[in-house]
């Protein structure tokens, strides 16, 4: 395909999500534009939001009423995200109903986000939660605001968040901090969000994104859902929207995203998560329910959306 050929691909009417966001961050076109409604009008009619939403059971959950957490990932709280990533929000009643059972039963004492067994907040459902409530149009609730400040108090010395904070140190694996802050309007930012900003996308910068010890694979390899995990595609996307796409160094991340472009300029959906495949070196005692919106190793209009809007971003930063 020419490049006019991927617009056209991912402005196909199959996927109005894509259909959506490819207007708006590609193309700039202006969210009352006659097209981009009619777009955004068709999400959760016709695709990917329409299947998910199919599956849903009357009182907003998926898979079991008594845990929104498990099994991964067929439970509620995967389904959400997904859900906000594609542009639904509240104003959607099933979407509705499911972000109140969060609201409802995750919000913990101390400020964040977590499951209904714990009553203390945990680093990944913590980001997660705030960012998919934001999108989807909770940002005035008082406990989302306060998953903010949860994040901004939690975060390591060295920069970066840990999921298992009594390891002491930040990882490249815990990027739910800085995905809940890019989705943030900056007129949002407070003073210590800013400095939370940019000590975390300093811990990032630093690593160029994908040097954190032993070489492992998988952050190489693009995936969507990503659910909790991370990769170079993911890492660029949530940098990039921060205001560092200018940075130098993403050099050798932007050249690993360019290499896997294909040769009719797509990108492909590399693995499914979980990535058990070379290089993974770890196994699980329980296999997870896979969720995905489209085929491994084939060409993938989500992941070649957030690539070229990567790759958009880091033009106009020049």
């Amino acid at each position: 395909m020419t490049e006019q050929g991927v617009l056209d691909w991912l402005l196909e009417p199959s996927q109005p999500a894509v259909s959506y966001r490819t207007l708006v961050d590609l193309l700039d076109r202006p969210v009352n534009d006659p097209e981009v409604r009619e777009a955004y009008s068709n999400i959760p009619k016709r695709g990917w939001a329409r299947e998910i939403l199919s599956q849903q059971k009357p009182s907003g959950y998926w898979d079991s009423p008594r845990d929104l957490y498990r099994p991964k990932y067929s439970a509620t709280i995967w389904k959400l995200i997904v859900l906000a990533d594609l542009g639904l929000t509240k104003k959607d009643k099933r979407v509705r109903e499911s972000c109140e059972l969060f609201l409802e039963n995750y919000a913990r004492l101390d400020g964040g986000f977590d499951d209904v067994e714990s009553k203390k907040s945990e680093l990944c459902i913590t980001g997660n939660l705030t960012r998919t409530l934001f999108l989807c149009g909770y940002g005035d609730d008082p406990r989302v605001r306060s998953g903010y400040d949860w994040l901004v108090t939690h975060q390591m010395r060295d920069g970066g968040w840990n999921c298992f904070p009594q390891f002491g140190r930040g990882t490249l694996d815990a990027w739910e901090g800085l995905s809940a802050y890019a989705v943030l309007p900056r007129r949002k930012w407070t003073r210590k969000i800013k400095n939370s900003v940019e000590r975390g996308a300093e811990f990032y910068l630093e690593r160029e994104l994908f040097k954190q010890g032993k070489r492992y694979l998988p952050w190489f390899r693009f995936h969507y859902p990503v659910h909790y995990y991370y990769d170079i595609l993911v890492g660029l996307d949530v940098i990039t929207s921060l205001g560092y796409a200018g940075d130098k160094r993403l050099t050798k991340a932007l050249q690993i995203l360019k290499d896997k472009r294909l040769e009719d300029g797509s990108w492909a959906l590399d693995k499914i998560h979980p990535d058990l495949g070379a290089g993974a070196g770890y196994r699980l005692r329980r296999h997870p329910h896979k969720f995905a919106l489209e085929r491994a190793e084939k060409p993938s209009k989500w992941i070649t959306l957030t690539a070229l809007r990567v790759l958009k971003r880091v033009r106009e930063s020049r």
